[in-house]
């Protein structure tokens, strides 16, 4: 704070060149950046600490109504003169302050006024409340000759009030001085907007798998997606850690109580529904024990709960849900699904495919990129490797006339019938590739697939050993299509296949 005397400042206030702005090149530096600083449209303007009323001349020559303040009486009688005739209203008082009563403006500007307050926090919280809801306060200062006060110190006052500040450096525009300087001097406009961290409801949601099979349940009277099936899931709330949330939900939701260790995380999804707000969405992976089977413990919320096979999922999903059981069985683990406003809540097998893979930061050297085989008739390979490539959770990929791929995780397998192929049959006896094999979830799983297989062209090798052909202790099914390629889908995941 000074203690100039800015009555007796007041008649030599204006020979310099910024104040008195009586040059036309510093006089149109000023316009154009107010300009710049100001609403197009017209507004209410409390221009603090007025002085001799340049700068309200400037904002009332633009078309704004202006309401001007300074504590100086003779810097206000001053300023009355020079805004005669332009409907402005000059008032003597404490810019801290300021003599307004209950008026509300579009935008407040000072001037180098800040740096001379006793108070500059409490006396910008008042501006603030002076201001209409999206209302702009332009401050305009700097350091000069050791006194004032730097954007930072400013900037980090108005953090209380704002998150919008813009700072614009007006020491290297020596129009607006007359002269050049090198000093700091800047410009810091604020938007009245309240400050505000984005927030997000985080979701948990439950993959209880039994087998081959997930359970889902009939969302009901809950004002969303009802009549859709959804997993078990819930919000975390205030003090819950993703992992407690789960725990809570599943017993609330369906009556399993869960041990920490029984859930592992399968996946986490940012999600949009249509015309909301962004959610995060973590997925956990539990496995169901018989000791403990799920019941609808919330009928008043749900419907119906079922089991439904994981590799054919019913269409009348939630979309985003249908989306992360997907991502789960292609094996990603970080996804966005971000919904536009016109797209409906309920997953469409035919509708746009909204889902965004993230992919994780692994050491990609190393790992197989795809795996590409020649076959002799490209639709029978179709039907047999998609059917199974699909049952273990690859999605299709690329399709072509002379082939088709699927894709799980960053990998992907390529059926393609060559112009360059030189036999009609594979042998794997011979020097190449003698089998693919794949891991998959439990033997309830095995046996279904093994079922199955003989409908799609593949045919059980070693019946008589199976499931445990590779030797003992080493569950497997070994398959071969019609083409000769052999699988091997492998439950025990530790085990060493024979040689």
């Amino acid at each position: 704070m000074t203690t100039i005397d800015w009555d007796a400042a007041a008649g030599s206030f204006d020979e310099e060149p910024d104040h008195g702005l009586l040059d036309p090149v510093v006089r149109d530096a000023w316009a154009g950046r107010l300009e710049s600083w100001l609403p197009a449209t017209r507004g209410d303007v409390l221009d603090l600490g007025c002085g001799t009323g340049s700068l309200s001349l400037l904002v009332a020559g633009q078309g704004h109504r202006v309401t001007a303040v300074d504590r100086s009486r003779k810097m206000a009688e001053l300023a009355r003169a020079k805004l005669a005739g332009t409907g402005a209203e000059v008032l003597v008082g404490d810019a801290a302050r300021p003599p307004v009563g209950e008026r509300a403006f579009d935008v407040i500007v000072a001037r180098h006024v800040v740096w001379l307050l006793p108070d500059p926090a409490a006396a910008l919280a008042h501006w603030f409340a002076l201001l209409k809801p999206g209302g702009r306060l332009v401050l305009i200062e700097g350091v000069w000759g050791g006194v004032g006060l730097p954007a930072e110190r400013v900037t980090a006052l108005l953090a209380a009030h704002t998150e919008r500040v813009h700072h614009e450096d007006l020491a290297g525009d020596a129009r607006l001085w007359g002269k050049e300087v090198d000093d700091e001097r800047y410009a810091l406009v604020a938007r009245a907007e309240p400050p505000h961290r984005h927030t997000e409801v985080v979701d948990v949601h439950l993959i209880l798998r039994r087998g081959p099979d997930v359970l889902l349940a009939r969302r009901a009277n809950t004002g969303y997606a009802d009549g859709l099936l959804h997993l078990p899931s819930g919000h975390a709330e205030d003090g819950e850690d993703v992992r407690e949330a789960m725990l809570r939900e599943a017993a609330e939701e369906i009556g399993v109580v869960l041990d920490p260790d029984e859930v592992r995380v399968a996946l986490v999804m940012q999600h949009r529904g249509p015309g909301g707000g962004a959610r995060m969405g973590w997925f956990f992976l539990a496995e169901y024990d018989d000791e403990r089977p799920p019941y609808n413990a919330e009928p008043e919320k749900c419907s119906e709960l079922d089991w439904f096979p994981l590799d054919a999922l019913p269409d009348d999903m939630v979309a985003y849900c249908r989306a992360g059981l997907d991502g789960y069985r292609s094996g990603e683990h970080f996804l966005m699904h971000w919904h536009e406003d016109g797209d409906p809540v309920a997953h469409r097998p035919d509708g746009p495919r909204r889902v965004v893979v993230l992919p994780s930061a692994t050491e990609r050297t190393g790992q197989v990129h795809h795996i590409e085989l020649w076959v002799p008739e490209p639709a029978a390979a179709e039907r047999s490797w998609g059917w199974l490539l699909e049952r273990l959770g690859h999605l299709p990929y690329q399709r072509w006339t002379h082939g088709r791929s699927w894709r799980r995780g960053e990998s992907y397998v390529v059926v393609e019938q060559s112009p360059d192929l030189s036999a009609d049959h594979h042998d794997r006896r011979r020097p190449g590739l003698n089998h693919l094999a794949f891991h998959v979830a439990d033997r309830a799983t095995l046996d279904t697939l093994t079922a199955e297989a003989p409908s799609y062209g593949w045919r059980l090798l070693y019946p008589d050993r199976h499931p445990y052909a590779g030797g003992e202790g080493h569950c497997a099914a070994y398959l071969e299509d019609a083409a000769g390629y052999e699988v091997e889908l492998v439950v025990e995941s530790m085990s060493m296949p024979r040689p």
